[in-house]
């Protein structure tokens, strides 16, 4: 009989005592260089879940060794041996936690819960320690405070402010009872929202089946034959199913003309997380807020919110919700006249009852075809998934200078995940890959999601980034190209940005690299491509019908662009009820909160239209209370947007989307910069002057107001 090496370090190793864990790490490809050329590449076609957790614990035991011995170092702080050294310490830990942290959004089977449920508390105690030890942070405050700050790099100067500023607000200058108390409140908050998250997909396992006869009028083709791909998927055959995710029932809620079918999929999809069974999320949000609340008293703030925007562009919630509410007025008023001109078409089709949330996509469709003699079902076609990343890739091209060309031997998690390398077109160097992960999927997070399996750096050596993008659109049938709505399209084009953030970087330290920014910048750059996806020359080249190859009519381009600012109303109050609703959550305090209740008196008290609904209510809103990352932070996209319209009609005032001087600005003072600049400073940069509301009121088709024309993007 002939042993596999992993077989025989656990037989050893257990006959001699030693735990079985040891020889696990021993042979765990997570733990193991990642082989290929250009730095490597993650091995997924080799992990295995029972491989996390050794592999994680193996990675925290070599950091805190690499961090031990910067805190023993007799040597007087420095910013090579202290700052510089925490930066190249952990590599071991990033790597595994980067595979990880795939895992957990693309591949979130059952046994990786159970590993996520074990891992998610220890894993927070874990990023506490360096952050909490005052040995490390007397260093770097001996650091911060050197004479020798004069002959650094400007690179090496905000290095350290990061750094300081980072440890300051993980509670580095508490006392010992309260990094204490700080620790346990993460580990607790660290398990809440791992429930969270798991909750949410326990409810979008729940799809809602039809009968593919009686049940499906007004769906396209293409669509009839997702829904049965989707029910077969599931050992349902001759039946058809919506899957619960945002893509699938957007696309029903839009075409289908049965009104009690487009209520019980819009219910289904509203309610996740918020049933009153063990998925149910509200008891969790109710202590998530309580333990934010207590987090911001102990490190000094009134509340989360103000924790939590300190750091930001806006730095108050103050600032964040008067930009909201600046649009807020113009927005309702836009939703009323949407609304009226719905009223009278669904009167002419026979239905009493008033718009509901159920009723807007597919009304406001007929709307469009009448005022604009263009409806989704009439550019879907030209919309195939595949011919859009191939403009995607031209755009990039024109923008950047880089080629994206199919990668060969990459490993993948997944059949659906395709690898492309990127080079940059003048030189031929090679700048990265880039990982694409387009369908929905059991397991898999819904919703789009950018995440850098490897960042852009130089201090140590030349190393590219590694970077995919996932989207959580359906899949067709086999045979079938992939048909998106205008949304969807739009999602592409931004995670495609965030990507290009990663990809341009240019920076020496990891922590400044690619989209490492303050939080509310690091949205610009992808809401900034979206603009690229209505360009004549995208449309023109790459919107080719799935049928007979065409591309996309002149007549019908112009009609899109005429209708650009259509159901602006919609999108902007479907975003703001969710971001306003769950920033108000936040300046609460420490008052005891009722989610749901919360969120109903919050709705009136805004007069918030009915027919709206929210594009996230609290038990499902994964961005706020699935993780820390944007919390009292959903704001930040209106934030971008601003600065998004406002840069890009820098290119329309020069003449055109693809002006070469433009696109040379924007890389050089935006993509490629990561944080080592302030993002006002790299904004101003590129602009020539701080970015104002008026180009998005504009954008979006709003009056300009004089508070409008007032808001600027200066720092206050």
């Amino acid at each position: 009989m002939e042993w596999e090496t992993a077989d025989f370090y656990s037989v050893w190793m257990t006959f001699y005592g030693i735990p079985t864990v040891v020889a696990l790490v021993m042979s765990n490809p997570l733990l193991e260089p990642w082989s290929g050329p250009h730095g490597g590449v993650p091995p997924f076609d080799r992990v295995k879940v029972e491989q996390f957790q050794p592999a994680l614990e193996e990675g925290m035991t070599r950091y805190r060794q690499q961090v031990a011995a910067i805190v023993a170092s007799k040597e007087a702080p420095t910013l090579e041996n202290t700052v510089v050294a925490l930066e190249d310490a952990g590599r071991a830990f990033t790597q595994v936690h980067e595979v990880y942290n795939a895992w957990s959004s693309v591949m979130n089977t059952p046994d990786f819960q159970a590993v996520e449920r074990e891992m998610a508390p220890r894993l927070a105690a874990f990023w506490d320690e360096a952050p909490q030890n005052p040995v490390l942070f007397q260093r770097i405050q001996a650091v911060q405070a050197s004479p020798e700050a004069s002959k650094w790099t400007p690179e090496q100067r905000r290095l350290v402010w990061v750094t300081y500023q980072g440890f300051v607000r993980s509670g580095a200058l508490l006392e010992e009872a309260g990094r204490k108390r700080l620790a346990e409140t993460n580990q607790r908050l660290a398990t809440l929202y791992t429930t969270f998250a798991q909750n949410v997909l326990a409810d979008e396992a729940r799809s809602v089946l039809l009968d593919c006869e009686a049940d499906l009028g007004g769906l396209p083709e293409s669509m009839r034959r997702a829904l049965a791909t989707e029910a077969a998927s599931q050992g349902k055959q001759g039946r058809c199913a919506v899957a619960n995710t945002r893509s699938a029932v957007a696309d029903f809620l839009t075409y289908s003309d049965r009104r009690e079918l487009r209520e019980k999929v819009w219910r289904s999809y509203d309610s996740r997380g918020d049933h009153g069974d063990a998925h149910d999320n509200n008891r969790i949000i109710t202590e998530i807020l309580a333990l934010r609340a207590e987090e911001a008293r102990l490190l000094g703030y009134p509340t989360h919110a103000h924790r939590k925007l300190e750091p930001t562009m806006v730095k108050t919630p103050e600032r964040a919700m008067r930009l909201m509410e600046q649009m807020w007025k113009p927005a309702v008023a836009r939703v009323r006249e949407e609304v009226a001109a719905m009223r009278k078409l669904a009167r002419r089709a026979g239905q009493k009852e008033d718009i509901a949330p159920w009723d807007y996509r597919y009304y406001a469709e007929k709307v469009r075809k009448a005022k604009y003699d263009v409806d989704d079902s009439e550019v879907k076609p030209y919309m195939q998934l595949e011919k859009l990343r191939e403009g995607m890739f031209w755009m990039a091209g024109e923008l950047f200078g880089f080629d994206f060309l199919p990668a060969k031997d990459v490993p993948v998690y997944h059949p659906d995940v395709r690898v492309f390398e990127v080079k940059e077109r003048a030189s031929g160097r090679h700048v990265g890959y880039w990982y694409f992960d387009p369908y929905a999927r059991p397991g898999k997070y819904n919703g789009g999601q950018t995440d850098p399996y490897r960042i852009q750096e130089r201090f140590r050596g030349e190393v590219t980034a590694l970077v995919t993008n996932n989207t959580p659109f359906v899949k067709p049938a086999p045979g079938v190209p992939a048909l998106l709505g205008w949304r969807d399209a739009q999602t592409l084009f931004h995670e495609f940005g965030h990507a290009l953030h990663v990809l341009g970087s240019n920076v020496a330290y990891p922590s400044l690299s690619g989209g490492r920014v303050v939080t509310d910048y690091a949205e610009f750059p992808s809401k900034l491509m979206e603009h690229w996806l209505g360009t004549p020359e995208v449309l023109g080249r790459f919107a080719l019908h799935h049928q007979t190859g065409r591309p996309m009519p002149a007549a019908l381009v112009a009609k899109l662009q005429r209708a650009a600012t259509f159901n602006q109303g919609f999108y902007t109050v479907d975003f703001l009820t969710s971001a306003l609703v769950e920033m108000k959550l936040h300046l609460e305090g420490d008052k005891p909160v009722d989610p749901d209740a919360f969120e109903r008196e919050a709705l009136q008290r805004l007069g918030a239209p009915e027919a709206v609904g929210l594009r996230f209510r609290m038990p499902h809103f994964g961005h706020v209370f699935a993780s820390n990352a944007y919390s009292a932070g959903y704001y930040r996209y209106l934030w971008a947007d601003m600065l998004a319209a406002d840069a890009f009609e820098a290119f329309t005032e020069a003449g055109g989307p693809y002006d070469a001087k433009v696109a040379a600005r924007l890389r050089a003072n935006v993509f490629s910069v990561g944080n080592t600049v302030d993002p006002f400073e790299g904004y101003r940069a590129f602009r020539g002057r701080d970015a104002g509301l008026g180009a998005l009121m504009r954008e979006r088709g709003f009056p300009l107001g004089a508070a409008a024309v007032g808001a600027k993007s200066t720092p206050p």
